[in-house]
């Protein structure tokens, strides 16, 4: 699927993603840093993924990890630096909760700093179980 708005597209193809963009993008971040290229695109060969697009340039990206039935898991939300504050996150989010093989799923995620932005979608605090990577 893709969505237009201004002189950006939001695509789920996973064609067009550019690792080498979606590597630096995660590893920048305090959930990612550190993980391997290798990782990153296991990662995505295994997930429902979304970019964000300024012409060919890729400019934000996350993933879903989903059933379609019953459970939605949405992961890696992240919008290069040079592009925050035009709304491209929350936009980003609506896509994924309109996509056709997901809107009728249960979505969770999990943030350290961005609660506000997913309560205007209806994300409530919950308690989650965690077991972390063992490698």
């Amino acid at each position: 699927m893709e969505w237009k708005k201004d002189q950006f597209i939001i695509s789920d193809d996973k064609a067009l993603i550019n690792i080498e963009k979606v590597s630096y993008l995660l590893n920048s971040t305090y959930w990612a840093g550190g993980i391997k290229k290798e990782t990153i695109e296991k990662g995505i060969a295994n997930s429902h993924c979304f970019g964000i697009y300024l012409g060919e340039m890729q400019i934000g990206f996350a993933r879903a990890i989903s059933d379609k039935a019953v459970l939605t898991w949405i992961m890696d939300v992240i919008v290069d630096e040079r592009f925050r504050g035009k709304g491209l996150g929350k936009w980003l989010i609506e896509c994924i909760l309109q996509h056709p093989e997901l809107k009728n799923t249960k979505f969770r995620l999990a943030t350290e700093d961005a609660h506000e932005l997913y309560r205007k979608f209806g994300f409530t605090d919950e308690k989650i179980m965690i077991r972390p990577r063992m490698d």
